[in-house]
């Protein structure tokens, strides 16, 4: 059999075309960047008009439309503890124009309570950036007459199964973070579970429990008036709108469930569009406008890569696994 022999000047030609080809990809891909987005974009909400999710998302997407110059349109698709949503990601075209918000949840805590979900995170989607994160708060009726943290715990350990705690339902972030908190101090408590803080607030504001988690937008009207007491966060740092609150990672170091809320596109998406989005959103996280904005529904700016924003998911999964295995909560 004859072999070919490879010449200098083979070498050369290859290595020619291979190069021309990689600067075609580069300009195609420059060029893409630059005309990108052609049209308008839709982001899919995994809640209804007025949960947190959406109303994060409504912050943003005005602005960040108007750097765009296309709008962004917002598609709430809410139920099923955001799987709807998730699924209408999973299936739409993978082109860049179609991208969820959600919170944490619906990647840490649904696949552990929920069978056959139609979705899978590390197949089906790519974090393209972390938008805000929004701590939830310790709070407790004043007839348990506690004035701070310490006081809580001591009073809650002392008398086992005597206090009761809200949550806005079984297996939520809200009945997560007090399982944790139980289980980090030997706590035991009673729970009540409710369907949403709409519920659960005013629960706790009658007197029917206790003490339970919530966002800062249920709860700080209540504050104003007396009628709670807000002794901790479940964040890993102060809050800039409550600096006086602890975290509980103050006494308990580690804690962290805060729900972090992103934005998220198809696998598969171009890296060109991931990277411009979140470049875009980064900008946005430090507009003394958009604070404010957050501000009053009670978050924080979020911003980061897309890498950091997977990590903060793969992390958020790994804490609420091991406290719905070790709590042997149940879902459908």
């Amino acid at each position: 059999m004859k072999i070919k022999s490879i010449t200098l000047r083979h070498v050369l030609s290859t290595l020619v075309r291979g190069s021309v080809l990689a600067v075609l990809i580069g300009n195609l891909g420059q060029v893409y960047s630059q005309t990108y987005p052609a049209r308008p974009i839709k982001w899919i909400i995994t809640h209804a008009p007025g949960g947190l999710p959406d109303t994060v998302a409504r912050i943003y997407a005005q602005k960040l439309g108007d750097r765009l110059g296309q709008p962004i349109i917002i598609d709430n698709k809410p139920g099923a503890n955001g799987t709807n949503a998730a699924q209408a990601l999973s299936s739409a075209p993978i082109d860049g124009y179609t991208f969820l918000i959600t919170d944490g949840s619906t990647f840490s805590i649904n696949p552990l309570m929920y069978k056959n979900l139609s979705y899978d995170y590390k197949r089906d989607f790519e974090p393209v950036s972390l938008v805000a994160r929004a701590p939830l708060y310790l709070a407790v009726n004043p007839k348990m007459e506690v004035n701070n943290f310490q006081d809580f715990l001591a009073k809650v350990k002392a008398s086992p199964g005597k206090y009761t705690y809200g949550s806005s339902g079984i297996g939520s972030t809200h009945h997560l973070s007090m399982l944790a908190l139980m289980k980090a101090t030997s706590m035991d408590m009673v729970h009540v579970p409710y369907k949403g803080s709409a519920q659960s607030v005013p629960g706790l504001i009658g007197g029917q429990v206790d003490v339970l988690f919530s966002a800062l937008p249920s709860l700080s009207g209540f504050v104003k008036t007396g009628q709670v007491l807000l002794i901790a966060s479940n964040a890993s740092k102060r809050s800039p709108q409550e600096q006086n609150v602890p975290t509980i990672s103050e006494f308990i170091p580690g804690f962290d469930l805060a729900p972090i809320i992103g934005l998220l596109a198809a696998k598969g998406t171009s890296q060109t569009i991931i990277h411009k989005m979140n470049e875009e959103i980064n900008s946005l996280t430090k507009m003394t406008e958009v604070i404010e904005s957050l501000k009053i529904v009670g978050v924080d700016a979020g911003g980061g890569s897309p890498q950091e924003f997977s990590r903060a998911i793969d992390q958020e999964i790994s804490r609420f696994s091991k406290i719905i295995q070790t709590s042997q909560i149940k879902g459908d």
